[in-house]
């Protein structure tokens, strides 16, 4: 809890220096996804005996497209299905960017597969475009129900856009993104009641129907099932909530049998708060403290509706937590000496790992004010309590040292002045979390430092 900072489950096992090992699931995983596309190219093959004609180049190009389509929409799916073996291997943030950029190349290929075949039909049939349309759309089958599915994949797509979502809460946009199952619910018939590669292939339905089915049990077990039995097994409540700094709290949870969710530090869960104005969105907050098996901690900066009305939740609010969720841990070091570099409200999945990281392990802590600075005072114990960790606050307005380890304004995210403040920043394994402009930022810093890209650690929760 806060007032013992120095006496959680982790802290008492002492620090391991052995390296972790590596996981191979973030090189196999894209190898797969690729396999699989190249499997659905051959389905069109050994089906396609020849192509004559524009006739024929269309609808071929089209019948490509939309297996990819298909076939894009099943991993898209998988990907954001929280499956523990990717998300703590891979990484939230980098499975969310995968899915963002396959989301784009999907509705692509929707959009190139609606285009091709309507064109190819109108010109083996001798019609024009909207007769072509209006006869598939009505008369063949599950053709009606695959437009809805269209339309609804394209509105996401509009919505997910960078321009639409900053102007949405992250409640609208999570919601909004459930139209995705539906969409693929009403397009799959269509694939196999109209596709030529489906239609009197036997063994290729039965392992489309694998896919889907599969990818359906996943999102059902990971994203459903388990977060009702856990939140009925751990029973969380809100036992305190404490303010840290101007606008910061750390809201304090009891439970049983934490010990059974295999929270690591640097990991975050998503919460549902249980009471009114709450209960109905999940949102993404990073454990604060090392994972306890009766008690967790959370620290949020009221930002936004959900996370200012955390500073008002009354003690013995129940809880149920999503997760743990992220790969912003201990497994990402390959380096004996680690940098911790936070900013704002970023200090807290840094803070856990400044407690529990072996090695020599350097903490800048970037605010705009001195009183902006929240969990200081655990962080300036921590320090104390281990000599090979180093703290240093970096205050944006104060124009000369803010207390011990305190660095004035001068010190900004620059290559000389990072190297200046952490010798051999080379040969540090760097964990970033702050704001997008500062990380971006700290990034070219490091680089410009010489820090490999490979040992730059960040995990961005930004939808």
């Amino acid at each position: 809890m806060a007032g013992t900072p120095l006496t959680t489950g982790y802290a008492s096992r002492g620090l391991s220096h052995r390296r972790p090992p590596r996981s191979v699931v973030p090189l196999l995983a894209p190898g797969l996804i690729w396999a699989g596309a190249a499997a659905v190219l051959a389905l069109w093959w050994s089906d396609t005996t020849a192509v004559v004609g524009p006739a024929g180049w269309l609808t071929g190009a089209g019948r490509i497209t939309g297996l990819l389509a298909g076939y894009a929409c099943a991993v898209l799916l998988a990907l954001m299905a929280r499956v523990p073996l990717l998300d703590h291997s891979i990484g939230t943030d980098r499975l969310a960017r995968w899915h963002a950029l396959g989301g784009r190349c999907t509705i692509s290929l929707v959009l190139a597969h609606t285009l091709l075949i309507i064109w190819g039909y109108a010109v083996a049939s001798r019609t024009d475009v909207v007769d072509q349309t209006t006869l598939l759309v009505l008369h063949y089958p599950d053709l009606l129900k695959a437009t809805a599915g269209f339309l609804l994949l394209v509105v996401t797509g509009i919505v997910s856009a960078r321009a639409a979502r900053r102007r949405m809460g992250y409640e609208t946009w999570h919601y909004l993104h459930f139209a995705t199952y539906l969409a693929v619910f009403l397009a799959f018939g269509h694939q196999l009641s109209n596709g030529a590669d489906f239609v009197a292939n036997r063994p290729a339905q039965l392992a489309w129907y694998a896919l889907y089915l599969g990818v359906a049990a996943l999102i059902a077990w990971y994203r459903f099932a388990v977060p009702v039995r856990r939140g009925l097994r751990h029973r969380l409540t809100v036992s305190a909530v404490r303010t840290e700094a101007p606008g910061v709290v750390s809201v304090h949870l009891t439970g049983r049998y934490l010990d059974e969710l295999g929270a690591r530090p640097g990991q975050f869960f998503r919460w549902r708060f249980l009471t009114r104005g709450l209960w109905w969105t999940a949102n993404p907050y990073s454990l604060s403290a090392p994972p306890h098996s009766r008690h967790l901690r959370i620290t949020v900066k009221a930002d936004g509706s959900h996370s200012a009305a955390l500073a008002r939740l009354a003690p013995g609010t129940r809880v149920w937590a999503e997760g743990p969720y992220g790969g912003f841990t201990a497994d990402r070091r390959t380096a004996p000496k680690v940098l911790l570099l936070a900013g704002g409200v970023g200090i807290t999945p840094l803070r856990t790992l400044f407690e529990t990281l072996p090695g020599q392990v350097t903490l800048i802590y970037r605010a705009r004010r001195a009183e902006d600075l929240a969990l200081r005072a655990e962080l300036d114990a921590i320090a104390a309590a281990r000599p090979a960790t180093r703290v240093h606050y970096v205050v944006d307005d104060h124009p000369a040292p803010a207390g011990p380890g305190a660095v004035p304004q001068a010190a900004l995210l620059t290559p000389h002045a990072l190297s200046g403040l952490v010798p051999d920043l080379a040969g540090h394994d760097v964990y970033l979390c702050g704001p997008p402009g500062m990380t971006d930022a700290a990034v070219r810093a490091l680089r410009g430092a010489g820090v490999p890209r490979r040992r730059i650690h960040h995990e961005s929760f930004a939808f």
